[in-house]
């Protein structure tokens, strides 16, 4: 078991320095790299699992793709991997934006930079979409969830409820939607 899990802790590792050196647009972008990776090739973990990390990772303070990252790495290979998911995924920005703030004069006004960006950007948008879709139907279950899913978008969109809330909110109604339902399977 122990070396089961040290292969697992380097492979999250050398998989999140690439995630890390390649993950564009957020962190809805490593969530989708995430799925391919370790849902869809490996099957460590499920969508539904990705969705309860992605949810998790968004409610809690801090970047989502850390959070994200260190949720998955605890799951698959414990403290270890939960260490290594983090400095996989961190180290590659950290140090690309070590080496931007050094020449950012030099590239800041640069046309072809400004140019691969707007193709970078919109390469991204595909992979979040195709992400978003799958995580949409693993979370999806019945009308209920479809009826909390438009209460919070519709809460989101007016502003005038934190995201934090928003998410309490929804776990309070699945929380009553189940006992009521589990009561409701007794009799």
């Amino acid at each position: 078991m122990k070396e089961k899990k040290e292969g697992r802790v380097l492979d999250i590792l050398l998989t999140f320095l690439r995630f890390g050196c390649f993950t564009f647009g957020g962190g809805w972008s490593i969530v989708a790299q995430i799925q391919k990776e370790y849902v869809e090739k490996k099957h460590w973990i499920t969508d539904e699992e990705l969705l309860d990390f992605t949810s998790v990772g968004r409610s809690l303070p801090g970047l989502m793709i850390g959070n994200t990252s260190v949720l998955f790495g605890y799951q698959s290979a414990g403290i270890p991997g939960a260490l290594a998911a983090l400095f996989g995924v961190i180290l590659p920005p950290v140090l690309i934006m070590v080496a931007v703030t050094f020449l950012y004069g030099l590239v800041k006004d640069n046309v072809f930079v400004a140019r691969a960006m707007i193709g970078v950007r919109a390469a991204v948008v595909p992979i979040i979409i195709s992400a978003l879709v799958k995580l949409f139907k693993a979370g999806m279950k019945d009308i209920f969830c479809y009826i909390v899913a438009l209460c919070a978008m519709v809460l989101c969109l007016s502003g005038s409820i934190s995201n934090v809330l928003i998410v309490l909110i929804g776990a309070a109604a699945g929380v009553i939607y189940m006992e009521v339902r589990s009561r409701h399977d007794l009799h």
